[in-house]
C-alpha cells in the first residue's frame, strides 16, 4: 500500500462508532482511525483474492495459457523434486 495519506470523510452508524471508540479506549485497537484502516485493508484483500480467483478461472479456459503453464511446470519439475527430496 502507498505511504501517502489522504483525508476522507465518510459516515458510520453511531453504534458502530461507539464500539470502535470503546475498543480503542480498552486498548484493543490503537485508535478508531487505525481500526477503520485495518478493516478496509482486510476488505480490499478479500476483493483482490476474489478477483484473482475469477481471473485464474478464466485463464484456465485459455488453451495457450494452460499449455504455457504445463510447460513451466515441466521445466521446474526436476527442481521441485530436488527440493522435496532434500526436505524429507
Amino acid at each position: 500500500m502507498s505511504k501517502a495519506i489522504k483525508n476522507y470523510t465518510f459516515s458510520l452508524p453511531i453504534e458502530l462508532l461507539n464500539k470502535l471508540k470503546k475498543y480503542s479506549s480498552e486498548g484493543h485497537v490503537p485508535s478508531v482511525n487505525s481500526a477503520v484502516k485495518e478493516a478496509i485493508e482486510s476488505y480490499v484483500k478479500v476483493i483482490e483474492k476474489q478477483n484473482l480467483y475469477i481471473q485464474m478461472k478464466e485463464a484456465s479456459k485459455d488453451p495457450m495459457f494452460m499449455e504455457d503453464l504445463d510447460s513451466v511446470m515441466y521445466d521446474f519439475s526436476y527442481s521441485d523434486y530436488e527440493v522435496t527430496k532434500e526436505n524429507k
